[in-house]
């Protein structure tokens, strides 16, 4: 909050770079107001608190700071423990900046003034944080309102705004979060331009991994390439989630790349990769899974479950649009795989039948896909009113809702051969009748294939955001393209480092 001091009110991380104007979060913040001013009392303020600085266990290392996501949707602050007012009625911002001591200067750089912060993020007033009782008293609001709900994700809460003499005013924390979440579903224009900046940058990294990769290389090294890439050439420091790099078998791991298995497994020649990570830029995420051999050539097998799971993605992408349920969707993309595999001999019977048993789920045990924005999960896939469906598959979607313009999804189609899954299905008389154990067998050790997508939903259908090579064809010839690039002797083809 000091050095970072910038002239105009806008993100931006160079030229080369998008320039994300200080309107983006202006508008959030009216339109919040426009659907709040109906529903609480006149006088009413919307009171709401950043994430804070915190060090990393008990050593003093301050890991790089992330805002809270809805307070960066409101105010589109960078640095850590701000507050931010809204005045319902007149639309009116405030800041709360954290007021430093002089001291901070010879570590931090210059420490910035009440203007610098009013100037940076296009707010209308900016007082200091100590101060925040005494203003609000000369504000003299009928209510506070204040952020406490839960995500239906995480099923983490919210954390609820508060500061020593809030108890003080008369406070209502139910009235906000229905509302600024539901903001948060329909993206703006200008949040829609942050979110095809994002995924144009991660859909440019994943084309260079496919460039880069050779069998020898260590999964860590192709999250690596798309590390650098997205930093460098787009100005993202950040990713938007923990990046699954899965060859071989670790494609059937949905969420691997975490601390127990690292993206640490060397890539070999004839494997199936898996690879879905995504970048943020100003915290709006992308969220991109490609799949391809690490050789640059599809085998048959390879081809057969790769076009299985693109068939499912185009008729998905081809059936949405407003007033489309995304249940629906889901049970589409089960359906759509059950055909493919049954046409490559892998199950058998009637399509009908499999479905009613839920044997889609064998096979896809996620669900189709879910709402993005700043957060990779992003908020609103149940809200009051809807619930979870228990059943396998669907009960993993991460929404239940009916389309409409302006979400904001995933599409994320996918076919895993999980041992403890076909397992458990060959035990199951109402699933195995379908199952072609001997041709299923062959599959072990396959891995998975997964396609995803970032989409949002048009007056009259969807708008793909994502662009990177899909059909088997396409993926070939990018990665042909790179293997006769000359080759970068990798660390572990010259000596160990001392």
């Amino acid at each position: 909050m000091m050095a970072a001091y910038r002239a105009q009110p806008a993100f931006c991380r160079g030229v080369h770079t998008l320039a994300v104007s200080a309107d983006l979060f202006k508008i959030n913040r009216k339109r919040l107001c426009e659907i709040l001013k109906n529903k609480v009392p006149k006088g009413a303020l919307v009171l709401l608190q950043g994430g804070e600085s915190e060090t990393r266990h008990s050593s003093d290392h301050e890991p790089i700071f992330r805002q809270e996501s809805y307070f960066h949707w409101t105010f589109g602050v960078e640095e850590p423990d701000f507050f931010g007012a809204i005045d319902v009625d007149t639309q009116k911002s405030i800041l709360f900046p954290p007021k430093l001591p002089d001291s901070y200067a010879v570590w931090m750089g210059k420490l910035l003034e009440l203007e610098d912060f009013r100037v940076r993020y296009g707010v209308d007033e900016a007082q200091w944080a100590c101060d925040i009782a005494q203003v609000l008293k000369t504000k003299a609001p009928s209510v506070i309102l204040t952020l406490r709900g839960m995500d239906t994700d995480s099923s983490n809460y919210t954390r609820e705004a508060a500061f020593d003499g809030i108890s003080e005013f008369k406070l209502d924390n139910i009235a906000l979060h229905p509302q600024i979440m539901e903001c948060r579903v329909f993206k703006t224009d200008e949040e829609l331009e942050v979110l095809r900046y994002s995924n144009q940058l991660s859909s440019e990294a994943h084309k260079e991994v496919m460039r880069c990769i050779r069998p020898g290389m260590y999964e860590y090294q192709l999250e690596s390439i798309f590390r650098h890439y997205c930093y460098y050439n787009g100005g993202a420091r950040n990713l938007a989630y923990t990046c699954i790099c899965g060859t071989g078998d670790n494609g059937s791991v949905l969420h691997y790349g975490h601390a127990g298995a690292p993206n640490s497994k060397q890539v070999n020649d004839g494997d199936m990769c898996l690879f879905d990570m995504g970048s943020e830029y100003c915290c709006y995420a992308s969220d991109i899974t490609c799949s391809f051999p690490a050789n640059g050539k599809f085998s048959q097998k390879q081809r057969n479950i790769y076009e299985a799971v693109l068939a499912s993605s185009q008729a998905v992408m081809a059936a949405m649009k407003p007033g489309v349920s995304w249940v629906d969707m889901h049970l589409l993309a089960d359906r759509t795989h059950l055909e493919e595999l049954k046409k490559i001999g892998l199950v058998q019977g009637d399509v009908d039948e499999m479905m009613k048993v839920r044997l889609g789920a064998v096979f896809m045990p996620h669900g189709l896909g879910h709402f993005m924005g700043i957060d990779t999960h992003d908020v609103g896939g149940y809200p009051e009113g809807t619930e979870r469906i228990d059943k396998p598959g669907l009960r993993s979607l991460r929404t239940v809702r009916t389309l409409d313009h302006r979400m904001v999804i995933t599409v994320e189609p996918g076919i895993y051969f999980i041992d403890v899954l076909i397992d458990a299905a060959l035990n199951n008389p109402e699933q195995a009748r379908f199952l072609v154990r001997e041709q299923i067998d062959q599959y072990r050790g396959f891995g998975g294939v997964r396609i995803e997508d970032d989409v949002t939903v048009t007056e009259d259908g969807m708008e793909c955001l994502t662009c990177v090579p899909r059909t088997v064809e396409e993926i070939e010839a990018i990665m042909k393209e790179g293997h006769n690039r000359p080759h970068v002797p990798l660390p572990q083809e010259t000596e160990k480092l001392a």
